[in-house]
Protein backbone atom coordinates (compact mmCIF):
# COMPACT_ATOMS: atom_id res chain seq x y z
CA UNK A 1 0.00 0.00 0.00
CA UNK A 2 2.53 2.61 0.95
CA UNK A 3 4.78 2.04 -2.33
CA UNK A 4 1.84 3.07 -4.58
CA UNK A 5 1.13 5.95 -2.19
CA UNK A 6 4.62 6.65 -2.85
CA UNK A 7 4.31 5.50 -6.97
CA UNK A 8 0.97 7.44 -7.13
CA UNK A 9 2.83 10.58 -6.12
CA UNK A 10 5.80 9.92 -8.86
CA UNK A 11 3.01 9.52 -11.34
CA UNK A 12 1.94 12.87 -10.95
CA UNK A 13 4.63 14.68 -9.92
CA UNK A 14 6.00 13.18 -13.69
CA UNK A 15 2.51 14.44 -15.52
CA UNK A 16 2.82 17.73 -13.94
CA UNK A 17 6.41 18.41 -15.17
CA UNK A 18 6.21 16.46 -18.49
CA UNK A 19 2.47 16.86 -19.83
CA UNK A 20 2.10 14.49 -22.42
CA UNK A 21 4.16 11.26 -21.15
CA UNK A 22 3.52 8.23 -21.90
CA UNK A 23 2.54 5.13 -19.94
CA UNK A 24 5.46 3.24 -20.71
CA UNK A 25 7.74 6.59 -19.36
CA UNK A 26 5.56 5.95 -16.82
CA UNK A 27 6.43 2.67 -16.10
CA UNK A 28 10.24 3.57 -15.89
CA UNK A 29 10.11 6.04 -13.92
CA UNK A 30 8.40 4.26 -11.01
CA UNK A 31 9.80 0.66 -12.03
CA UNK A 32 6.54 -1.25 -12.77
CA UNK A 33 5.18 -2.89 -15.41
CA UNK A 34 2.59 -0.66 -17.73
CA UNK A 35 -0.50 -2.49 -16.49
CA UNK A 36 0.47 -1.49 -13.32
CA UNK A 37 0.82 2.37 -14.65
CA UNK A 38 -2.92 1.98 -15.87
CA UNK A 39 -4.39 0.66 -12.71
CA UNK A 40 -2.57 3.82 -10.79
CA UNK A 41 -3.94 6.20 -13.12
CA UNK A 42 -7.49 4.72 -12.81
CA UNK A 43 -7.05 5.34 -9.26
CA UNK A 44 -5.40 9.14 -9.60
CA UNK A 45 -8.27 9.77 -11.85
CA UNK A 46 -11.15 9.64 -8.94
CA UNK A 47 -9.03 13.01 -7.21
CA UNK A 48 -7.87 14.65 -10.13
CA UNK A 49 -9.06 15.73 -14.09
CA UNK A 50 -6.61 13.10 -16.22
CA UNK A 51 -6.63 12.92 -19.61
CA UNK A 52 -5.18 10.69 -22.90
CA UNK A 53 -7.03 12.62 -25.52
CA UNK A 54 -5.83 10.17 -28.10
CA UNK A 55 -3.08 7.47 -29.26
CA UNK A 56 0.37 8.57 -28.75
CA UNK A 57 -0.24 12.39 -27.11
CA UNK A 58 0.17 10.59 -23.96
CA UNK A 59 -1.43 11.71 -20.36
CA UNK A 60 -1.99 15.54 -18.96
CA UNK A 61 -4.39 16.90 -16.14
CA UNK A 62 -7.43 19.01 -17.84
CA UNK A 63 -7.60 22.64 -17.02
CA UNK A 64 -5.88 24.29 -13.83
CA UNK A 65 -5.12 21.33 -12.05
CA UNK A 66 -2.79 20.67 -9.76
CA UNK A 67 -1.01 18.96 -6.83
CA UNK A 68 1.02 22.08 -5.07
CA UNK A 69 0.54 23.09 -2.92
CA UNK A 70 -0.09 20.07 -0.67
CA UNK A 71 -3.00 21.66 1.25
CA UNK A 72 -3.56 19.28 4.02
CA UNK A 73 -6.29 20.19 7.01
CA UNK A 74 -5.62 19.83 10.22
CA UNK A 75 -6.68 16.66 10.42
CA UNK A 76 -4.86 15.26 7.29
CA UNK A 77 -1.79 17.12 8.56
CA UNK A 78 -1.82 14.82 12.06
CA UNK A 79 -2.76 11.64 10.05
CA UNK A 80 0.26 12.00 7.79
CA UNK A 81 2.62 13.18 10.23
CA UNK A 82 1.66 9.68 12.20
CA UNK A 83 2.68 7.43 9.80
CA UNK A 84 5.66 6.65 10.35
CA UNK A 85 4.80 5.35 13.77
CA UNK A 86 2.44 3.30 12.80
CA UNK A 87 3.49 1.25 10.20
CA UNK A 88 6.53 -1.35 9.93
CA UNK A 89 9.47 0.61 8.90
CA UNK A 90 11.79 -2.66 8.48
CA UNK A 91 9.10 -3.54 5.08
CA UNK A 92 9.20 -0.35 3.92
CA UNK A 93 10.99 1.14 0.85
CA UNK A 94 14.14 2.79 1.02
CA UNK A 95 12.55 6.02 -0.43
CA UNK A 96 9.82 6.21 1.55
CA UNK A 97 11.53 8.63 4.67
CA UNK A 98 13.13 10.68 1.82
CA UNK A 99 9.74 11.23 -0.37
CA UNK A 100 7.86 11.73 3.49
CA UNK A 101 10.73 14.25 4.46
CA UNK A 102 10.11 15.69 1.39
CA UNK A 103 6.08 15.91 1.18
CA UNK A 104 6.44 17.50 5.15
CA UNK A 105 8.62 19.80 4.41
CA UNK A 106 6.75 20.98 1.07
CA UNK A 107 3.86 21.12 3.51
CA UNK A 108 5.18 23.08 6.48
CA UNK A 109 6.67 25.68 4.21
CA UNK A 110 3.81 26.23 2.35
CA UNK A 111 1.77 26.50 5.59
CA UNK A 112 4.62 29.14 6.76
CA UNK A 113 4.36 31.00 3.23
CA UNK A 114 0.50 31.54 3.72
CA UNK A 115 0.63 32.51 7.36
CA UNK A 116 2.81 35.04 6.29
CA UNK A 117 0.44 36.35 3.58
CA UNK A 118 -1.87 36.32 5.72
CA UNK A 119 0.23 38.74 8.01
CA UNK A 120 1.38 40.79 5.20
CA UNK A 121 -2.23 41.78 3.76
CA UNK A 122 -3.32 42.41 7.36
CA UNK A 123 -0.56 44.83 8.07
CA UNK A 124 -1.15 46.31 4.04
CA UNK A 125 -4.86 47.13 5.18
CA UNK A 126 -4.72 50.10 7.81
CA UNK A 127 -8.42 50.38 9.84
CA UNK A 128 -9.15 53.71 11.98
CA UNK A 129 -9.69 53.67 15.26
CA UNK A 130 -13.41 53.85 17.00
CA UNK A 131 -13.98 57.50 18.24
CA UNK A 132 -15.29 55.78 21.58
CA UNK A 133 -11.89 53.45 22.00
CA UNK A 134 -8.27 55.05 22.04
CA UNK A 135 -6.91 51.74 20.89
CA UNK A 136 -8.41 49.17 18.52
CA UNK A 137 -6.53 45.82 17.67
CA UNK A 138 -6.39 44.30 14.46
CA UNK A 139 -8.32 41.79 14.06
CA UNK A 140 -8.51 41.23 10.45
CA UNK A 141 -5.30 38.97 10.70
CA UNK A 142 -7.21 35.92 12.41
CA UNK A 143 -10.61 36.77 10.57
CA UNK A 144 -9.00 36.32 7.40
CA UNK A 145 -7.27 33.17 8.29
CA UNK A 146 -10.18 31.98 9.43
CA UNK A 147 -11.67 32.40 6.62
CA UNK A 148 -9.10 30.77 4.13
CA UNK A 149 -9.17 28.09 6.78
CA UNK A 150 -12.56 27.19 7.44
CA UNK A 151 -12.18 27.55 10.46
CA UNK A 152 -14.71 28.88 13.40
CA UNK A 153 -13.63 31.88 15.59
CA UNK A 154 -14.55 32.42 19.25
CA UNK A 155 -14.87 36.02 19.54
CA UNK A 156 -16.33 38.82 22.06
CA UNK A 157 -18.52 41.34 20.03
CA UNK A 158 -19.76 44.48 21.03
CA UNK A 159 -23.57 45.50 19.54
CA UNK A 160 -23.58 48.93 19.75
CA UNK A 161 -27.26 49.75 19.21
CA UNK A 162 -27.81 47.43 22.56
CA UNK A 163 -25.14 48.84 24.39
CA UNK A 164 -24.12 44.92 25.34
CA UNK A 165 -20.80 42.55 25.08
CA UNK A 166 -21.68 38.70 23.91
CA UNK A 167 -19.45 35.86 23.34
CA UNK A 168 -20.08 34.31 20.10
CA UNK A 169 -18.47 31.04 18.20
CA UNK A 170 -18.84 32.46 14.21
CA UNK A 171 -18.35 30.37 11.12
CA UNK A 172 -16.54 33.43 8.88
CA UNK A 173 -17.62 33.29 5.11
CA UNK A 174 -17.08 37.05 3.63
CA UNK A 175 -15.28 39.77 4.45
CA UNK A 176 -16.80 43.07 3.17
CA UNK A 177 -15.73 46.47 2.77
CA UNK A 178 -18.57 49.26 3.11
CA UNK A 179 -17.67 53.36 4.09
CA UNK A 180 -13.96 52.76 5.33
CA UNK A 181 -14.72 50.34 7.25
CA UNK A 182 -15.00 46.38 7.20
CA UNK A 183 -17.88 44.12 7.86
CA UNK A 184 -17.63 39.59 8.51
CA UNK A 185 -21.08 38.01 7.25
CA UNK A 186 -20.94 34.68 8.79
CA UNK A 187 -23.09 32.27 10.48
CA UNK A 188 -23.62 33.02 14.40
CA UNK A 189 -23.73 29.96 16.37
CA UNK A 190 -25.34 32.12 19.22
CA UNK A 191 -28.24 33.41 17.11
CA UNK A 192 -28.29 30.42 14.69
CA UNK A 193 -28.50 32.28 11.71
CA UNK A 194 -26.38 34.14 9.29
CA UNK A 195 -25.54 37.82 10.76
CA UNK A 196 -22.95 41.25 9.97
CA UNK A 197 -20.66 42.09 11.93
CA UNK A 198 -18.55 45.14 11.65
CA UNK A 199 -14.45 44.01 12.23
CA UNK A 200 -13.78 47.00 14.99
CA UNK A 201 -16.82 45.95 17.20
CA UNK A 202 -14.70 42.85 18.35
CA UNK A 203 -12.91 42.94 21.51
CA UNK A 204 -11.46 39.54 21.35
CA UNK A 205 -10.79 36.78 17.86
CA UNK A 206 -9.19 33.61 18.55
CA UNK A 207 -9.22 30.63 15.79
CA UNK A 208 -10.77 27.14 17.23
CA UNK A 209 -10.01 23.89 15.75
CA UNK A 210 -13.25 23.40 14.55
CA UNK A 211 -14.27 23.16 10.70
CA UNK A 212 -16.99 24.56 8.70
CA UNK A 213 -18.66 24.26 5.45
CA UNK A 214 -20.71 27.11 3.96
CA UNK A 215 -22.97 24.86 1.84
CA UNK A 216 -25.22 26.73 -0.68
CA UNK A 217 -24.69 30.49 0.88
CA UNK A 218 -24.68 32.57 -1.60
CA UNK A 219 -23.11 36.05 -0.79
CA UNK A 220 -24.62 37.56 -4.17
CA UNK A 221 -28.16 35.92 -3.26
CA UNK A 222 -27.64 37.15 0.30
CA UNK A 223 -27.20 41.08 -0.36
CA UNK A 224 -29.89 41.51 -3.40
CA UNK A 225 -31.01 44.79 -2.91
CA UNK A 226 -28.83 45.85 -0.06
CA UNK A 227 -27.19 49.11 -0.64
CA UNK A 228 -24.45 48.85 1.66
CA UNK A 229 -24.08 46.31 4.60
CA UNK A 230 -27.46 46.40 6.74
CA UNK A 231 -30.32 43.79 4.86
CA UNK A 232 -33.45 45.67 5.07
CA UNK A 233 -36.98 43.45 4.79
CA UNK A 234 -39.06 46.22 2.43
CA UNK A 235 -37.89 46.88 -0.98
CA UNK A 236 -38.35 50.35 -2.15
CA UNK A 237 -37.61 51.48 -5.72
CA UNK A 238 -35.95 55.31 -5.59
CA UNK A 239 -35.53 57.39 -8.64
CA UNK A 240 -32.46 60.38 -8.97
CA UNK A 241 -31.19 62.96 -10.98
CA UNK A 242 -28.29 63.59 -10.66
CA UNK A 243 -26.61 66.80 -12.32
CA UNK A 244 -24.20 66.70 -14.90
CA UNK A 245 -21.22 67.78 -12.18
CA UNK A 246 -21.50 64.61 -10.61
CA UNK A 247 -22.78 61.91 -12.85
CA UNK A 248 -19.58 60.87 -14.10
CA UNK A 249 -18.76 59.77 -10.34
CA UNK A 250 -22.28 57.94 -9.93
CA UNK A 251 -21.64 55.88 -13.16
CA UNK A 252 -18.00 54.49 -11.54
CA UNK A 253 -19.46 53.39 -7.72
CA UNK A 254 -18.97 49.83 -7.13
CA UNK A 255 -22.30 48.64 -5.98
CA UNK A 256 -24.17 44.86 -5.18
CA UNK A 257 -26.95 46.03 -6.66
CA UNK A 258 -27.59 46.82 -10.13
CA UNK A 259 -28.93 50.46 -11.27
CA UNK A 260 -30.95 51.52 -14.24
CA UNK A 261 -28.93 54.62 -15.78
CA UNK A 262 -30.08 57.30 -18.52
CA UNK A 263 -27.79 59.93 -19.61
CA UNK A 264 -29.93 63.25 -20.34
CA UNK A 265 -29.35 65.28 -22.98
CA UNK A 266 -27.96 68.05 -20.57
CA UNK A 267 -25.66 65.93 -19.17
CA UNK A 268 -27.07 64.65 -15.97
CA UNK A 269 -27.97 61.27 -15.20
CA UNK A 270 -31.41 59.18 -14.27
CA UNK A 271 -30.66 57.27 -11.77
CA UNK A 272 -33.25 54.16 -10.57
CA UNK A 273 -32.42 51.30 -8.07
CA UNK A 274 -34.81 49.03 -5.98
CA UNK A 275 -33.33 48.78 -2.46
CA UNK A 276 -34.10 47.06 0.70
CA UNK A 277 -32.79 49.71 3.60
CA UNK A 278 -33.60 53.42 1.87
CA UNK A 279 -32.20 54.38 5.84
CA UNK A 280 -28.57 53.71 3.86
CA UNK A 281 -29.46 55.21 0.44
CA UNK A 282 -30.54 57.71 1.66
CA UNK A 283 -27.37 58.78 3.03
CA UNK A 284 -25.63 57.89 -0.06
CA UNK A 285 -27.65 60.58 -1.92
CA UNK A 286 -27.40 63.78 1.09
CA UNK A 287 -23.79 63.50 0.32
CA UNK A 288 -24.08 65.20 -3.22
CA UNK A 289 -26.39 67.81 -1.90
CA UNK A 290 -28.63 70.12 -5.10
CA UNK A 291 -26.34 67.53 -7.40
CA UNK A 292 -28.93 65.00 -6.86
CA UNK A 293 -32.91 65.17 -6.72
CA UNK A 294 -34.90 62.58 -5.63
CA UNK A 295 -38.10 62.06 -7.81
CA UNK A 296 -39.42 58.73 -6.75
CA UNK A 297 -40.73 57.72 -4.62
CA UNK A 298 -42.77 60.58 -3.76
CA UNK A 299 -43.20 60.09 0.37
CA UNK A 300 -40.04 59.98 0.59
CA UNK A 301 -39.38 63.49 -1.74
CA UNK A 302 -41.60 65.08 0.99
CA UNK A 303 -39.40 64.15 3.97
CA UNK A 304 -36.43 65.54 1.91
CA UNK A 305 -38.34 68.58 1.80
CA UNK A 306 -39.27 68.89 5.60
CA UNK A 307 -35.77 67.60 6.57
CA UNK A 308 -34.40 70.63 4.56
CA UNK A 309 -37.08 72.85 6.36
CA UNK A 310 -36.01 71.74 9.62
CA UNK A 311 -31.57 72.57 8.89
CA UNK A 312 -32.67 76.10 7.10
CA UNK A 313 -34.36 76.92 10.62
CA UNK A 314 -31.43 75.47 12.09
CA UNK A 315 -29.05 77.54 10.71
CA UNK A 316 -30.93 81.04 10.18
CA UNK A 317 -30.63 84.19 11.62
CA UNK A 318 -32.07 84.92 15.00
Amino acid sequence: MIDKVIRIFKIVNAIQAHPGISASDLALKCEVAVRTIYRDLDAISLFAPITNEGRGTGYRFMGKFFLYPLNFSEQEETVFSLLPSVIDKDKLPKEFETAYDKVMATHYREKSRQNSIVENIADIIQMGTPAYRPESPNYLQPVIQAILDHKTIQAIYHTQYRNETTERRIDPYYLVPRDQRFYLIGYCHLKQAIRTFRISRFQQVSITGETFDKGDFNIKQYLKNTWSIDRGEKNTRFVVRFGPEVARYIREEELFVHPRMVDEKDGSLIFEVTINNEKEFLKWVQQYGPDAEILEPQAVREQMKQKLSQWAGMYSWS
